[in-house]
């Protein structure tokens, strides 16, 4: 595959997480509570990405790698949780922005442990993702909102642990099947899930089957997806270039809210969710092009 198929696939794994905030908003309207939705959530999406591990190729592991993946599942478990907890004190605008500092954090992550530092056109991509997220959040056209410490430390936290989970996904035992892996990464999502917010009401069989449609759509596109697409694409782009590309989840939350939720979205928030699909073209072509002349000089020196 060539690198714009893996950024692509990258992308696409953004996108998945930017069509969840607007269901489990649907969910919450239906009366369940984030234990329930985030249980389901995770619970269905583990069961799916095993089902496929089932009849996928496998390798046989030792029990430290099983460790190592179970505990590099632990920050995608992490992210739901503390997203969803800064949306108990902050509105849906501002708590996404608090989560969208992933962008620069991954930067950050790979300039300390890869000794990678950031070029200029990586850093005018970055500028123009943040303006960008903060036109589409709708800061500026409502007015914002009033901002606790509690959703803020909550909002930042999800950053944090979200740029470590696409950190590891492009790290951690890269020669292991990419299902496999995945399936591994989200039991270990499901597992810190379940032992920090117990959903014991989830298990009683009227409120499982009401929540299991929101679940399976969450678990498909929060928890199955996202994982195997990053365990594809970020070991050939790496996690700076990767943050970059998932960070079309925001547009597609702008986007899924106006159509599904019928919310009201203004010019300037428009214009925000296609200053980040610019954003993710320049950092895109940028990294691209640089990546097209080491490899034409590799070939030079072979010849």
């Amino acid at each position: 595959m060539k690198t714009w198929q893996y950024a692509l696939i990258v992308f696409l794994g953004g996108c998945c997480y930017g069509a969840l905030s607007t269901f489990v908003k649907l969910a919450y309207s239906a009366g369940f509570t984030m234990a329930e939705v985030t249980g389901s959530q995770y619970l269905m999406g583990t069961l799916l990405i095993w089902i496929v591990a089932l009849f996928s190729k496998k390798k046989k592991l030792t029990l430290p790698q099983i460790g190592k993946l179970l505990v590099s599942g632990i920050p995608l478990g992490l992210t739901g949780l503390f997203y969803y907890q800064s949306l108990q004190s902050l509105n849906a605008s501002l708590a996404v922005i608090f989560l969208f500092q992933f962008v620069w954090i991954g930067t950050f992550f790979e300039w300390i442990f890869y000794k990678k530092t950031p070029t200029i056109g990586k850093v005018v991509s970055i500028g123009i993702l943040v303006v960008g997220s903060i036109l589409a959040a709708g800061v500026i056209a409502d007015g914002g909102g009033e901002i606790t410490w509690q959703g803020t430390v909550w909002g930042l936290l999800s950053a944090l642990t979200y740029t470590t989970f696409v950190f590891l996904s492009s790290t951690v035992e890269k020669d292991i099947p990419a299902v496999q892996k995945s399936a591994i990464f989200t039991t270990g999502g499901l597992i810190t899930v379940l032992i920090l917010f117990p959903p014991t009401t989830l298990f009683h069989l009227p409120v499982l089957m009401g929540v299991a449609p929101y679940g399976l759509y969450l678990g498909l596109l929060g928890v199955a997806l996202p994982p195997l697409l990053f365990t594809i694409g970020m070991p050939q782009i790496g996690p700076g270039l990767g943050t970059i590309l998932t960070s079309s989840e925001l547009p597609v939350a702008v986007i899924l809210s106006s159509l599904v939720l019928s919310e009201h979205v203004s010019t300037s928030q428009w214009l925000g969710v296609v200053l980040i699909l610019g954003g993710i073209v320049v950092g895109n072509v940028k990294i691209s092009k640089t990546k097209m002349k080491s490899v034409a000089y590799e070939r030079e020196s072979l010849s």
